[in-house]
């Protein structure tokens, strides 16, 4: 009689407690119910890229004066400048050019120096290949035009949820013109601009 009362009460004890470890689980489901989604079904969906995103950099051959400035300010000397001194346009001409994205640390001082603005991030950030050698690209697969997201018909583009307007909890069908959260650059300077104007006036 008694050990069939102590399995009872064994068997209630652990009742209570699955009960207790579902109930602390279903908490934690309903928690994140109300959050943002993480997920992106890779290579189906990819996100958007910020506006600032500092992917596979983009050379312009017909821009480049050989100045070597990318290889001044590299913090690794990694740009490799080839170049000969033309007689006739007594002018620095450029043979080759190449960046080992291998070492690359994308620190962007290469295109922020680069007086003829030949040099700019790109989009691109799927750069994985099985031999590293491949990295090292020149001046021919650095002119290759860049990748976008949006322009791919067999990707669905996602905006960023770091991007996404205000209250709106799901990336998936947002309208191309809805806005992002936040201001753009043109018009944080626009509203100093107005500002600026408007601290002059009172003195003038």
């Amino acid at each position: 009689m008694f050990n069939f009362l102590r399995q009872v009460s064994n068997y209630t004890k652990e009742t209570i407690q699955a009960a207790r470890y579902i109930g602390q689980g279903l908490s934690v489901t309903f928690d994140h119910l109300n959050r943002r989604p993480v997920t992106v079904q890779y290579p189906y969906e990819k996100l958007i890229p910020s506006e600032r995103f500092r992917g596979r950099i983009h050379f312009e051959y017909d821009k480049c004066i050989a100045c070597e400035v990318c290889v001044r300010v590299c913090p690794i000397n990694l740009p490799v400048v080839d170049w000969e001194y033309n007689a006739k346009t007594k002018k620095k001409q450029l043979n080759h050019y190449s960046i080992d994205f291998g070492v690359c640390i994308f620190c962007g001082n290469c295109v922020e120096f680069c007086p003829t603005n030949c040099l700019s991030f790109t989009e691109e950030y799927e750069m994985a290949v099985y031999d590293r050698h491949e990295l090292n690209m020149d001046n021919v697969a650095l002119g290759r035009l860049p990748y976008k997201v949006t322009e791919d018909p067999m990707v669905t583009p996602l905006r960023e949820l770091a991007y996404l307007p205000k209250g709106v909890m799901d990336p998936h069908d947002l309208p191309a013109s809805a806005r992002r959260a936040g201001k753009f650059p043109s018009e944080i300077l626009a509203e100093q601009k107005v500002e600026e104007k408007q601290e002059r006036s009172p003195s003038a």
